[in-house]
């Protein structure tokens, strides 16, 4: 395994608020994230789940240090960039990029496009000033708009355009890092579905790591390596995608997953169950102790008050592979809707409930 290129250890983002009293001092705080931990490799794509309010946008606000941690470590290549001062951080601010949920909101509407993407490399100088129009022309075609509309303003363009000068405004820096926080989730379907096949061709020709934020499953399933499923600020698991999809271990990604919808029917497949939670996400205020999904779980019993879920390695063995097809373009029904076809086993390390799935006994290679 290579040397993690971004590594968050146990790190916390706690936002003060005024207490209910006359005379609260405002003690009270929210713990939007409390102690997440994650690894992304050099190009790889890590997907982020979770209810709104989980703290997946916090998380990401974090990794790209638009928020400082109230504790732990954010090692990016090497170098602990968690509580380092703006004049530090500023070699590396180019380094991770960002792109945002909204692409009406995230655009500048009083400048022209060629200024929008053009800021990036004026801060980081990475081009001189006489060739800064070649290269926007070059950023716009790079993400499938008109390179002669770079002197077009914002409101002239679709969302889905919008999206791609968001696109185009990341790239620009060169980044490592792109930090997609739902990138497609205020498109139509099929707009979704051409975003996706741009970044995935980014990706690919470009080497850039990604972690991806989104609420579809669909999406995730198809763009993401490795998933990890957020809850009320915590981790509660991760692992490979087809492992964590095919056999989800925790009791909320098996809610998750049971609420994706189901086209299999449409083939004649019986539907599967779903499993409708019951009760309030809790406050993150006053979290609840031990297992902080215990409130809302079929599962629960009285350790779960106590103790927290513990990293399990369940030791399964896939059958051999059978030669997969040539990757195909992702079409409107496939960012829609994502059936988890069942599996038999598969490699991988999860984050496992007590009581969510029965133990698996390790496979040991015999001597020869």
């Amino acid at each position: 395994m290579s040397t993690p290129l971004l590594e968050l250890d146990d790190v916390t983002m706690h936002f003060r608020i005024k207490g209910d009293g006359l005379f609260s001092r405002g003690t009270n705080k929210v713990r939007a994230v409390d102690g997440v931990s994650l690894t992304l490799q050099p190009g790889e794509t890590l997907g982020l789940v979770g209810e709104s309010g989980c703290g997946k946008s916090t998380t990401a606000r974090l990794i790209t240090r638009l928020l400082e941690p109230t504790s732990g470590k954010i090692n990016f290549d090497g170098t602990d960039i968690a509580h380092l001062s703006e004049r530090q951080l500023r070699p590396f601010r180019r380094q991770i990029q960002l792109i945002f949920q909204d692409p009406y909101s995230s655009l500048n509407p009083r400048h022209t496009v060629g200024t929008i993407v053009g800021t990036a490399l004026r801060t980081h100088d990475m081009v001189p000033k006489s060739g800064e129009l070649k290269r926007v022309q070059e950023l716009l075609e790079m993400v499938g708009l008109n390179p002669e509309h770079y002197n077009r303003y914002p409101h002239e363009f679709s969302g889905g355009q919008r999206q791609r000068i968001g696109i185009a405004r990341a790239l620009a820096a060169r980044p490592k890092v792109i930090v997609a926080d739902e990138p497609v989730s205020a498109l139509d379907v099929s707009i979704q579905a051409q975003v996706m096949n741009l970044l995935e061709n980014l990706r690919s020709e470009l080497g850039i790591a990604f972690v991806f934020i989104a609420h579809d499953l669909g999406v995730v399933r198809h763009f993401c390596d490795r998933v990890a499923v957020m809850y009320l600020g915590r981790v509660v698991e991760e692992g490979p995608r087809d492992a964590l999809y095919e056999q989800p271990h925790h009791p909320y990604t098996q809610a998750l997953l049971s609420a994706v919808p189901d086209i299999g029917v449409v083939r004649g497949v019986p539907p599967r169950e779903r499993i409708r939670l019951v009760g309030d996400v809790p406050s993150p205020v006053n979290p609840p102790s031990g297992c902080r999904f215990r409130t809302r779980c079929w599962k629960v019993q009285d350790i779960c008050a106590t103790a927290e879920p513990e990293l399990a390695i369940p030791a399964l063995v896939r059958p051999p592979a059978v030669p997969e097809s040539p990757a195909t373009a992702v079409t409107p029904d496939a960012v829609s809707a994502s059936v988890p076809e069942p599996a038999a086993a598969m490699s991988g390390q999860l984050t496992a409930c007590h009581f969510a799935a029965p133990p698996v006994a390790p496979v040991v290679a015999q001597p020869a």
